[in-house]
């Protein structure tokens, strides 16, 4: 009612909402305020996956982040438990027919009570404390990974959390057609489930967004932002309500999302295998792949658990029941990501090949060369130094270059700087770099494969400093950057993580007939197959080092190829392979009339006959130490004085036994040796035990040990237990000789020494008449 006021004014009372007063009003005016209509409850969401198995952890993450409780995502996918298939839940009562995943979909809507009134305990969460923002849950992943599926199987587990609606939209960051969705287009499909009449709606964005903000403010929502490319898509989508709750699914990190509104990140992998086998079961039966258990592992293998190759092959299977599985893994093993392309216009996301490709529509070129170029990278995955030579970038542009990468989830980041792809999207990776130029893609592996071979040179000379490689390198290629390494355990350290890498780069050096290359890698890598016990890998480089020998010039190549070829099979117990090779390197050193060369391959015929006969070891001996002599080598001429003392020991002339190792050892502590002194002291500690000194056996085992574990030489130590115990049960010292045989033992058989292994078993058998069970009966 209005009423006349003082002076011209009039009183307004009652609810009138909009009052328009035109001059003066006598009297008493009454309006009737109209209703305010119920609000509309959209029910956008599409319907829920209907096999969906796993992700137990990521489903509690989000729970934990709409509830405040417990930490934030902390839970990624690959390090949850397996669990039952979890089937979709039953549609909730009063949900409309899901929508198709677009901006448009619209669901008609009921009026619902205010939550904040409902009285039954428990029906809806808690209000949010004052001054908390919207929860946003950013699930990122690479395609086809699952992120949709993962956001809808939660939203409907949680429907009674969201009384007053669901809102859906498919951004299309990452579609066929590759033009995403406008957030205005976006804005005006909520609107429209909101019931607003779109042809009073504004033209700006900002307005649109203000009017949808309002609109949903206090109001128990959820809003569901699938497949966002950028966070400018997503902030015009966003509430500006605590009440409401958003969950984004993207292929990109969206760090600006992160950062100024405070999203939670989810990052999705691959599911376990568990899950992933549960996802199998789900879609082809449990019988068809309990009938073929082993098949089933080996194609969850083959996809790589990654859950669209997982779900393309089940689509194959289910629709070729007939069909044995072993068949489809086979398909698998032999024709790669061409088993997972298919070409199908009713679905384009039908092939792994087709949505990975979408993910580089957002790349620019140099970033897509570098993933390009990362596809075919030699080794399991890749760090800083080696990325920068292989894409021939400055330091920090490389590194940003992998950050864009990781964070369009085409890469991921793992600690202690190191890079990887899932073997799917690496194989796609490789497939685009064919479409590179050929100059391109060769001088990027040049770089990246001297890279390797450079750096692994240099820690070489920090493991064995004396032994220079015999025949000239190239240079490396231009815009290759070679790793620094300070010491000698920074050497160790980086052959240790790079070795799957530097037998790559010999293979990648190999098939582009870098001769000199492959063999220059076998020769980088022999002192640290030693040391290390990487015996098959020693044998598999010289043998590529042999064939590249074939090609080269110098027939100090060949010599050498043989040699260290030979010594490589002699260390497996493969006598007459390494005599067949050590026998040609002996002709060759002959023909060309190369000294050293015969002098070392006197050498290696000691150690190939070492354990099959001691005569004809110690004669070979023999011929070293005079062309150790004649060529003025002291510290090989110790070498040589060192295995005749060990072999001399071995026939029972411990006497002269003893003086050749202690010359041996006096050259060695001149010219400063730790190897050799090391061996030498071992020499000396078996002639102790076999002369009946245990006590100073003890001592000199000791000290070699003490040397071969500086020096990280674990085939030595392994050996220098094994001998030290033996002294040790002598003395009585049980205790002592069970400990070191024990940790032989187990040095062994990291080794694949499996006779020393059987050798030390029986041995602390012997000791002990009720021998423990062994390390691995007792872990199960």
């Amino acid at each position: 009612m209005v009423t006349p006021g003082s002076g011209s004014r009039n009183v307004v009372s009652g609810d009138a909402g909009v009052v328009v007063q035109a001059g003066v009003v006598h009297g008493g005016v009454h309006l009737a305020a109209r209703a305010r209509p119920a609000p509309v409850v959209p029910r956008q969401l599409p319907a829920a996956p209907g096999a969906f198995a796993g992700r137990v952890g990521e489903l509690a993450a989000l729970d934990r982040a709409l509830t405040g409780t417990g930490p934030a995502f902390g839970t990624t996918s690959g390090t949850t438990s397996g669990t039952a298939p979890v089937a979709a839940p039953p549609a909730t009562t009063g949900t409309a027919t899901p929508a198709t995943s677009s901006s448009t979909a619209t669901g008609t809507g009921t009026a619902v009570p205010d939550p904040r009134t409902a009285t039954t305990p428990g029906e809806f969460p808690p209000d949010p404390p004052p001054g908390v923002a919207v929860v946003i849950s950013a699930i990122g992943g690479a395609g086809g990974i699952g992120k949709t599926w993962l956001a809808l199987t939660w939203a409907h587990r949680n429907l009674h959390r969201f009384p007053d609606g669901q809102l859906f939209v498919d951004l299309r960051g990452f579609s066929p057609t590759g033009r995403p969705t406008e957030p205005a287009d976006a804005v005006r499909g909520f609107l429209d489930a909101l019931g607003v009449d779109p042809g009073g709606l504004p033209a700006e964005l900002d307005a649109l967004a203000a009017l949808y903000r309002s609109l949903v403010a206090g109001r128990r929502m959820l809003v569901v932002l699938d497949n966002a490319a950028t966070t400018d898509q997503v902030v015009p989508l966003l509430p500006g309500s605590a009440s409401c709750t958003v969950l984004v699914t993207g292929r990109t990190t969206l760090p600006a999302l992160i950062g100024r509104h405070g999203a939670r990140h989810l990052p999705l992998g691959v599911p376990t295998h568990a899950e992933a086998r549960d996802l199998l079961a789900l879609r082809l039966g449990e019988e068809r792949i309990a009938a073929e258990p082993g098949v089933t592992d080996e194609l969850i293998g083959l996809c790589g658990g990654h859950p669209l190759a997982l779900a393309i092959t089940a689509r194959h299977a289910a629709t070729r029941p007939a069909i044995p599985l072993a068949e489809f893994a086979a398909e698998l093993r032999d024709l790669g990501l061409d088993v997972l392309d298919d070409d199908n216009d009713d679905d384009p996301a039908a092939g792994l090949p087709a949505v990975l490709s979408w993910s580089l529509r957002h790349l620019t070129d140099r970033h897509r060369t570098v993933f390009a170029l990362l596809g075919i990278a030699p080794g399991p995955d890749i760090d800083l130094p080696a990325a920068t030579s292989l894409t021939g970038l400055p330091a920090a542009r490389a590194r940003k270059a992998l950050r864009v990468l990781e964070d369009h989830s085409l890469l991921d980041r793992h600690p202690r700087g190191r890079y990887s792809m899932h073997d799917l999207v690496r194989a796609y990776a490789a497939t685009t770099a064919h479409e590179l130029p050929e100059p391109v893609r060769r001088a990027a592996l040049d770089r990246v494969v001297d890279f390797h071979l450079h750096t692994a040179l240099a820690a070489d000379h920090l493991l064995y400093p004396r032994w220079p490689p015999p025949v000239r390198l190239d240079p490396p290629t231009p815009g290759t950057r070679p790793h620094p390494l300070p010491d000698h355990p920074a050497a160790l350290a980086w052959l240790d993580t790079h070795h799957p890498h530097l037998l790559a780069a010999q293979h990648t050096a190999a098939a582009q007939h870098r001769h000199q290359v492959a063999w220059h890698l076998a020769w980088a890598l022999s002192t640290f197959h030693y040391r290390r016990g990487h015996r098959r890998d020693d044998v598999a480089v010289w043998r590529t080092a042999a064939d590249s020998a074939g090609h080269l010039p110098d027939p100090t190549h060949r010599t050498l190829a043989h040699r260290f070829l030979g010594h490589a099979h002699a260390a497996l117990g493969r006598h007459d392979q390494a005599m067949d090779h050590l026998h040609r390197a002996l002709a060759l050193a002959e023909q060309h009339h190369d000294p050293a060369q015969l002098a070392h391959t006197h050498f290696a015929l000691v150690r190939a006959w070492r354990r099959e006969d001691d005569g004809r070891a110690l004669e070979h001996a023999r011929h070293a130490l005079d062309l150790y002599r004649a060529l003025d080598q002291p510290v090989w001429e110790a070498t040589a004085l060192n295995s005749m003392g060990w072999h001399a020991a071995r026939l029972g002339d411990h006497d002269t036994a003893r003086d050749h190792c202690e010359a041996a050892l006096v050259l060695f502590r001149r010219h400063r040796i730790p190897d050799g002194e090391a061996a030498t002291l071992d020499s000396l500690g078996f002639i102790d035990h076999r002369t009946g000194h245990h006590r100073r056996a003890v001592d000199r085992y000791r000290q070699a040990l003490a040397l071969f574990r500086t020096l990280g030489d674990t085939t030595e130590t392994a050996n220098t237990l094994d001998g030290l115990g033996h002294p040790h049960a002598a003395l009585g010292h049980h205790d002592e000789a069970r400990a070191v045989w024990r940790e032989a033992l187990e040095l062994y058989r990291d080794q694949g020494r499996d006779a020393d292994a059987d050798r030390v078993r029986r041995q602390l058998d012997a000791l002990d008449p009720t021998p423990e069970p062994d390390a691995d009966a007792r872990n199960g």
